[in-house]
């Protein structure tokens, strides 16, 4: 049954829900807050996981190509150079990687796919509010008290500061984190990093500093890598007053390997700072309304996650919205479908991330005593392999998805209801 959709957010989340529901034969309004769609953030890692929805969607080849090849999560005490980190994809049965990638490459190559398809793009439109007509229809409110619909079903995808979560079926639980980090792309150049691996090196729970690969964008004419460093949400202005100078010399303290890398950052308004949080909606959906990617849930970076959880929301979405009669069992059913995996992800985040993003001088210390010989047991090291790539709970099984057949097309699941006449 074709329905007529708004898809409140143009992330990651909201375009690749754009395309897949606009494939499964619904008509689909995207509507944007800025004047002109553009990513936000640095670099990320595309997991296994979220390399399946891509692939369905026809995009994982061109993304793999245009990034880097990560094999390998590798981290190391910044003081006595052991090792605490070692997560390795080869553990998994089959062949598995994770692709190291500019956010903008991942939101030029949904963004463009999206506008081959008849799809409603409306920006500058910032949603602040829903409501539903007494006919069923939902409406969106903009800031300005305009009405934008009717539309039968809103789909927010406008991440984890959205204005709509209280109209969720349950509250979130939110849990501000008080550590973020600082993001800058920097070009590899000939410095001496692993091209296929996420190096990080820890001092505590307090310092982190890392080197993530990813890929050329936009004609560069060498590879760049995402450099981030942990700061705490109360440290930022301390941290812009102290001076760029102080913080090089701080982060070359930790890794004096990264010192080619911070030579390219000559001003602060090449770093971004993100802040993170805990939150999840207990039941992501409310009156004619579904929450996708950073909105219905959202967590540290630490098992680099959200891009791809967002990309299985919106298949999960357009699986939902095909396989129920209605909208109420539809959304039902969605929840149902990512409940699991969620909850797994953000028990793991809550439990991982004060071991490596903390105040704490105990855990620390925990950690690198007891990680590394216990990655070295059997099957361990597979269970890690998982927990990264996104895996756990077999999610693909779930949604009828499957690896990425990166070498033909012909391979690619069926989007749910594509080729459905309209």
């Amino acid at each position: 049954m074709s329905r007529s959709l708004a898809i409140i957010g143009c992330g990651t989340a909201g375009l690749a829900a754009a395309l897949l529901l606009e494939r499964a034969g619904h008509k689909v309004t995207l509507v944007e807050r800025f004047g002109e769609p553009q990513p936000l953030g640095s670099g990320l890692i595309l997991q296994p996981s979220g390399l399946a929805v891509l692939d369905a969607l026809g995009l994982a080849a061109p993304l793999i190509a245009a990034g880097s090849r990560i094999d390998r999560l590798f981290g190391l005490n910044a003081d006595t150079g052991s090792v605490v980190l070692d997560v390795r994809y080869a553990a998994l049965e089959r062949e598995r990687f994770g692709v190291g990638i500019h956010r903008a490459a991942l939101f030029e190559a949904l963004f463009a796919a999206v506008q081959k398809r008849p799809v409603a793009i409306e920006t500058g439109i910032e949603v602040g509010d829903v409501e539903t007509d007494s006919g069923g229809k939902v409406w969106l409110i903009t800031a300005s008290d305009r009405r934008v619909g009717p539309f039968d079903l809103a789909v927010d995808a406008s991440g984890t500061r959205s204005p709509l979560l209280g109209h969720a079926a349950a509250p979130a639980a939110r849990v501000p984190l008080s550590y973020g980090a600082l993001w800058a792309n920097v070009p590899l150049g000939g410095a001496g990093f692993d091209r296929h691996a996420l190096e990080q090196r820890y001092r505590r729970a307090s310092v982190m500093v890392g080197v993530l690969p990813i890929g050329r964008h936009a004609g560069e004419s060498e590879p760049q890598a995402a450099l981030f460093w942990s700061l705490k949400a109360d440290a930022l202005d301390a941290w812009r007053n102290a001076g760029l100078a102080a913080w090089k010399a701080e982060v070359e303290r930790a890794w004096p390997a990264t010192a080619p890398l911070l030579a390219e950052i000559v001003d602060p308004e090449q770093l971004t700072f993100a802040s993170y949080r805990h939150q999840t909606l207990p039941q992501p959906f409310g009156r004619r309304l579904a929450f996708i990617g950073d909105a219905a849930h959202s967590t540290s970076p630490q098992l680099g996650q959200g891009a791809n959880m967002a990309l299985l929301d919106a298949y999960a979405l357009a699986v939902a919205l095909d396989q129920a009669a209605d909208l109420d069992g539809a959304l039902r059913r969605y929840a149902q479908l990512r409940r699991w995996h969620v909850r797994l992800y953000q028990a793991a985040s809550r439990m991982f991330t004060p071991f490596y993003q903390s105040d704490s001088a105990v855990l620390p210390l925990i950690r690198d005593r007891v990680v590394p010989p216990l990655a070295r047991l059997p099957g361990i090291d597979r269970m890690l392999a998982l927990l990264v790539s996104g895996l756990i709970g077999d999610p693909l099984r779930r949604l009828g998805l499957k690896a990425p057949a990166i070498a033909g097309e012909s391979d690619r699941p069926a989007l749910a209801g594509e080729g459905a006449e309209r």
